[in-house]
């Protein structure tokens, strides 16, 4: 794991890339009827992406972080009731179709799934599958060519001798190894943007560094933009240069990798922060800040600030508990955060709510 603490000229990033964005979401809200009331399970989040840029986006588990992706891609349930404007390239992707979807996806966007072992077949060899995704779009293709692209495309992403590992089945690939082939899958047509969902979880450390190296390179090839979902601000610190923090289907904080570490503005990021251990520091005698409580309801989201029952900073009633506060600046126009308290937020420490805990 990258400790987000250490070396702070490491996790200085670029400003954010010049042009039109590759992809641009707008207000967009997800929600699912049940027998309990409608889910919110994401609620008005907007965000840009542009060409060869890695956005991580952050969040407990039922923040919203894979549901936002998958309503790009169009790979909801017919149940899911999706509002507000997604583009590519100026283009809205909600109002195709989706025989026009099922063209766009792969060749434009892609998807690398949170679980390989599930996302790959067991009863067929893990070279014909990416070959498939191959065939789909380029159905002039001979076998031969389709097999020399996926037989490079396993040597792209680190996989060792693979003109014997393309005929090999899922359950002959380590775990490291099945994440790697869901990687040359996604990439297999040259998309421009590559949406990885949780591309490290049940990792090793070691295995964790390797599969992010291996999108790095993928990107230093191909130029794409990288969005990348994760609940690791390790890996965030790593690899990403900007960050969006959701929170109950919102997004509560938007800025680079150094704004959002080093100059935190909302208190559950700020609380995210001090849950991590130091490794720069002795800490022996000094426990981990624990962000109290458990994630909302997303039927019986709270009035106000959705953070605030397990905010430090909170003042209630008003108006954390009866306003719901908007995404707005407080210094630099890039770095933005959903919180009536950003300022007290800003002059605390991770450190600092370390040693309250």
């Amino acid at each position: 794991m990258v400790d987000p603490f250490v070396d702070r000229e490491k996790l200085t990033s670029s400003p954010p890339a010049a042009g039109e964005p590759v992809l641009s979401v707008r207000d967009l809200s997800v929600h699912f009827p049940t027998d309990d009331g409608v889910v919110k399970a994401v609620d008005g989040v907007s965000f840009d992406v542009f060409e060869n840029e890695v956005l991580g986006i952050v969040g407990e588990s039922g923040s919203g972080k894979s549901v936002t992706s998958m309503a790009i891609l169009g790979l909801l349930p017919k149940t899911a009731r999706v509002e507000g404007d997604v583009r590519f390239r100026g283009r809205s992707l909600l109002e195709l179709s989706d025989g026009e979807l099922q063209a766009f996806r792969g060749s434009h966007l892609a998807m690398v799934f949170q679980d390989a072992l599930t996302a790959l077949n067991p009863v067929y060899r893990v070279g014909s599958q990416i070959g498939e995704a191959i065939k789909v779009h380029n159905p002039g293709l001979s076998g031969d060519k389709v097999r020399a692209q996926v037989v490079d495309l396993l040597a792209l992403v680190g996989i060792p001798n693979p003109q014997h590992r393309v005929d090999e089945y899922p359950h002959e690939y380590s775990g490291g190894m099945r994440q790697r082939a869901m990687i040359a899958m996604s990439i297999a047509n040259d998309p421009d943007v590559l949406i990885a969902d949780e591309p490290t979880t049940a990792l090793d450390v070691t295995i964790q560094a390797q599969v992010l190296e291996v999108l790095e390179r993928v990107q230093a090839r191909t130029n794409s933009a990288i969005i990348l979902i994760t609940h690791d601000l390790g890996v965030v610190a790593g690899v990403a240069d900007r960050v969006l923090v959701m929170y109950a289907g919102r997004a509560v904080e938007v800025g680079n990798v150094d704004q959002v570490f080093y100059e935190t503005q909302h208190p559950y990021t700020l609380g995210l922060l001090a849950s991590l251990p130091r490794l720069d520091q002795d800490t022996k005698d000094m426990r981990l800040h624990r962000i109290v409580g458990q994630p909302p309801s997303l039927i019986n989201v709270p009035p106000g600030c959705p953070f605030h029952p397990r905010c430090n900073f909170a003042r209630t009633p008003d108006p954390c508990a009866t306003d719901r506060p908007e995404l707005r600046p407080l210094d630099a126009l890039d770095h933005v955060a959903s919180c009536h308290f950003s300022e007290r937020v800003r002059n605390t420490t991770p450190d600092q709510l370390r040693a309250e805990a």
